[in-house]
């Protein structure tokens, strides 16, 4: 199993910052809550807060969270 480095470079960090923040922008642009989102997501609400926070995010929760907002994951990676 591959080791995760103890830090990240910062284009990563900035990278999912602006993740979460398309996420955000979206959700209040389709007038959802947190909690709205997650539900409608399959996710807990919690980890909707991390993603958005950009926080480290699994590939699966984003496919969720891409698909409950209607756009393609790409767009929420490159804006």
């Amino acid at each position: 199993m591959a080791e995760v480095p103890a830090s990240h470079p910062q284009w990563v960090l900035d990278a999912r910052r602006a993740t979460g923040d398309r996420i955000r922008v979206r959700r209040l642009h389709l007038n959802l809550t947190q909690e709205g989102l997650a539900h409608t997501a399959g996710v807990d609400r919690s980890t909707l807060q991390r993603m958005e926070a950009g926080a480290e995010m699994k590939l699966s929760h984003l496919l969720l969270v891409s698909s409950a907002l209607r756009v393609h994951v790409t767009d929420l990676l490159h804006g």
